[in-house]
């Protein structure tokens, strides 16, 4: 589920920006990233074999740092989750425009908030079971793209058998044709392909058997998530000459008309639209859990605790959905701005979550004595160096945002968003509620 809802329009619409924007170094770029994220889900895997419960990261922050700070980060992190959602469904609206140009992008936006949400009204299986085709396919998809764009780089298939190389990466201005800076000014955008990685530690109280299953879920989410990024802008830099990629929308489609394949350019368009859909579904389906955690625990409306027959949490998803109607706004006012403002304020209510993740797990080492820290099992590597690599980071792409004419909106409305929740949470008494520990989530 982590990997079908981290890849998404980040990968499929996001990456043509970061492209025009850095060239081929946004290969370098994305490797950056992933050694972040991958950092963020060690030091999460970490606490979570050592400890794990329902709720994960927010938990986590609730007993190390502070009670604020777990309130904080558990609505921070429905925050993200409803942000998302009208992320992916401005995408739906994009690529719907290719084969309906006549019809208003808020439509689309507004169908699809609609339908994912009736499809998390019904029950939890029938959720999966949407999600695993959503998921399924779209990773087919890059796998395939990988294989036939390999073909022809250094094969020639579609191209007379003449190998096209590797060329392009370094023609046009060569691997850095706007200079480090426009690789600088690219990672707010290669970074909102991987927020979202750090989903996988909602499900680790649940986990069979979590000492052995977590590591072994990171792991490979890592890498596969690094080699399909990588892979797939691998072959799209080779085959097209950096300036033209995204001219003419997503460059997934362009490549496989570029190649000859014209008739698959709607298949992709299609896949391209059920990943959209594939997050915006994995987003209700998790800020639907979160409202309702953040209920049964007294930080939210005790309104939203409630479940259906099904086990569904039918009032917090139904709470969940109205806030992207948002997006519909967007989509209607600015639709050739909305997705880029999304991205945006995703990736950084994103990075707030994996600070958090990140000083957490620095409470939690200072908290274990000698013995508890030989004890182990799985550790952050280069810990606290990696920790503090990370965010160093983190920091620095948040202050690069504010370069970025279409970021910096999410430098204004995030901290105020945050500042609002904190004044929330005194007012209404939080701070007077018994400390939540672990273990105590059902």
């Amino acid at each position: 589920m982590a990997l079908g809802s981290t890849i998404g329009v980040g990968l499929f619409l996001g990456s043509a920006t970061a492209i025009q924007i850095a060239g081929p170094s946004i290969l370098l770029a994305y490797l950056l990233a992933g050694m972040v994220a991958f950092v963020v889900l060690r030091t999460l895997g970490e606490m979570a074999v050592h400890e794990p419960v329902a709720g994960s990261f927010a938990s986590y922050a609730s007993t190390y740092v502070s009670p604020l700070t777990g309130y904080m980060v558990g609505w921070g992190y429905w925050t993200y989750w409803v942000v998302v959602a009208i992320a992916e469904v401005t995408a739906v609206g994009i690529y719907m425009g290719m084969w309906f140009p006549d019809i208003p992008q808020w439509i689309w936006a507004l169908s699809s908030i609609i339908l994912m949400g009736l499809i998390n009204m019904i029950a939890v299986k029938v959720f999966g079971e949407f999600e695993f085709w959503f998921a399924l396919i779209k990773i087919v998809a890059i796998v395939l793209m990988i294989v036939l764009g390999g073909a022809v780089i250094f094969l020639g298939f579609t191209n007379d058998w003449v190998p096209m190389g590797l060329s392009n990466l370094w023609q046009h201005g060569g691997f850095f044709p706007n200079g480090f800076s426009g690789l600088l000014l690219s990672l707010h955008m290669v970074l909102f392909a991987y927020v979202g990685i750090e989903m996988i530690g909602l499900s680790a109280g649940e986990a069979q058997n979590p000492k052995k299953t977590i590591p072994m879920a990171i792991d490979s989410l890592t890498w596969r998530i690094l080699i399909f990024y990588l892979g797939a802008l691998l072959v799209i830099l080779a085959i097209f000459p950096w300036n033209e990629v995204g001219q003419q929308g997503s460059p997934f489609v362009a490549m496989f008309e570029r190649i000859g394949l014209r008739e698959a350019a709607g298949v992709i368009n299609f896949v391209v639209i059920t990943a959209a859909l594939s997050s915006c579904n994995a987003g209700i389906f998790s800020g639907g859990r979160l409202l309702w955690a953040l209920s049964a625990n007294g930080y939210a409306p005790r309104r939203f605790a409630y479940l259906s027959n099904n086990g569904v949490p039918h009032r917090a998803v139904i709470g969940t959905v109205c806030v992207p109607m948002i997006g519909v706004i967007l989509n209607y006012f600015v639709p050739d701005k909305a997705f880029h403002y999304m991205m945006a304020a995703v990736t950084f209510v994103g990075l707030m979550v994996w600070i958090a993740i990140l000083f957490t797990h620095y409470r939690f080492r200072s908290s274990l004595s000698t013995k508890q820290l030989s004890e182990l099992t799985y550790r952050a590597p280069w810990w606290p160096y990696s920790s503090w690599f990370a965010l160093g980071f983190i920091f620095m792409v948040i202050v690069l945002m504010s370069f970025h004419e279409d970021a910096r909106i999410a430098l204004i409305v995030g901290p105020i968003l945050l500042a609002l929740y904190m004044v929330l949470y005194y007012v209404f008494g939080l701070d007077k509620k018994q400390k939540f520990q672990l273990g105590e989530q059902k």
